[in-house]
């Protein structure tokens, strides 16, 4: 019987995001990294495939494996009709040019713990320090985690156009230079571990708070990145402090998502979430990571960050929050990034220590983010909740403006409506 579409495409929305990125980082060592485009294209014709064939057949009862015994084939025809413009020039090349070792080669490569290899290589590689920091990052989030220009764009509170030229110019950095899909030394691990730590938190933070119209939480994302990230405490080479501090803040925050969205869909504001619904597992590998990530002397940014979820975490209630503490935490942190959305943050904890004035004064100093919907929106709350509703109704429709999120519009509605 033909399948039916709508699970169809649950499906391959569900496959694409989990075993894309396994299968362009396998193909990429394969091929070379400068023939990462031929790569990302076998993937998407394997993606197409399944789309068209499980239309007219029975879904098979495994489609991970379904897709990589595609996806094989493909490659096969690939490298057997010369399609490969740029030879491969790795410890693994040697075995795609003899009919005898190719099909065993792909086998192997095709192995859980060889699709895991590739993809820690796969990481380090787009981090390559010929690469500028922010183009290491955007190069990762496309290529092995999947995220679109757009969602990019929004990740660095930057625009479309500058993503999609930023990652045009590197790909043609790309075609010109060797570079090798390796594992950095110890003296460069370093240099590099910092951008795939930030690459990570950045695809969580596109779950976390999605710029998807319909969908304010986006939880493959996050589980996308935490699997990632684990990944990376795996293996001996990089399970570093930094890496365990990341996964905590990754754990205490998903740690909430069942309740920070109601029946509706409408978001729940984090004073107002019921705290039972937290789950108490993820709160506890949270601090089991942090706990884990204390050794040595090195202090990371997540660290702090880490250390401000877990106290929200592990309070009992929004009352109990030690704000004291958050505080100090946010100062450190702000002290070590400059970020303006840190700086934001920090204002609105002075409000709930010294008062909605002083935090607005605070805040109107960060003109950094007069056009993010954020900062609008918490100006607004602030002046709600100082009594001045017409300054809040105006921040307010400033920040309604300024999203695409259904949920996050419904909300901003609703402070409107107080505002009358």
């Amino acid at each position: 019987m033909p399948g039916d579409n709508e699970d169809i495409n649950k499906t391959i929305d569900h496959l694409f995001r989990h075993e894309a990125g396994k299968m362009v980082a396998v193909l990429t060592r394969l091929l070379g990294f400068y023939n990462i485009e031929v790569a990302k294209d076998i993937v998407q014709d394997t993606i197409l495939a399944a789309l068209e064939t499980w239309k007219y057949k029975a879904m098979p009862a495994n489609p991970q494996a379904w897709l990589y015994f595609t996806a094989k084939n493909k490659v096969i025809d690939v490298i057997r009709r010369k399609k490969v413009k740029y030879k491969a020039q790795n410890e693994i090349s040697f075995l795609l040019r003899s009919e005898t070792t190719l099909l065993p080669a792909l086998d192997e490569m095709f192995s859980e713990n060889e699709i895991k290899d590739s993809q820690l290589r796969m990481m380090f590689a787009c981090c390559n320090p010929a690469l500028s920091k922010q183009v290491q990052i955007s190069f990762m989030l496309n290529t092995l985690c999947g995220l679109s220009v757009k969602e990019i764009a929004d990740a660095f509170l930057s625009n479309e156009d500058t993503i999609q030229k930023r990652l045009y110019r590197t790909k043609e950095k790309l075609r010109t230079e060797n570079i090798a899909l390796n594992h950095p030394g110890i003296d460069e691990m370093d240099e590099r571990i910092d951008a795939v730590l930030k690459t990570l938190y950045l695809l969580f933070n596109e779950g976390y708070n999605s710029s998807h119209p319909k969908k304010l939480i986006r939880e493959d994302l996050c589980e996308e990145a935490m699997r990632l990230t684990i990944l990376l405490t795996e293996n001996a080479k990089t399970n570093l402090p930094g890496v365990n501090a990341l996964l905590a803040l990754m754990c205490f925050q998903a740690s909430r998502f069942n309740a920070r969205i109601d029946e509706k869909g409408n978001i729940i504001l984090l004073k107002d979430q019921d705290r039972k619904q937290w789950n108490k597992f993820l709160i506890k590998k949270g601090n089991e990571y942090l706990n884990r990530s204390a050794a040595g002397n090195a202090l990371h940014e997540f660290h702090i960050e880490a250390g401000i979820a877990s106290i929200h975490a592990n309070a009992a209630s929004y009352e109990d929050t030690d704000w004291k503490m958050i505080l100090q935490l946010y100062n450190a942190l702000l002290n070590i990034t400059a970020n303006p959305v840190v700086a934001l943050n920090r204002c609105l904890v002075i409000g709930e220590l010294e008062g909605f004035d002083k935090a607005i004064n605070e805040l109107k100093k960060l003109t950094a983010l007069e056009e993010n919907c954020y900062y609008n929106s918490s100006l607004g709350e602030l002046y709600l909740k100082s009594g001045n509703k017409e300054e809040a109704r105006k921040k307010f429709g400033k920040a309604l403006s300024l999203t695409s999120s259904n949920a996050e519009r419904e909300l901003i509605h609703h402070k409107i409506n107080m505002c009358d």
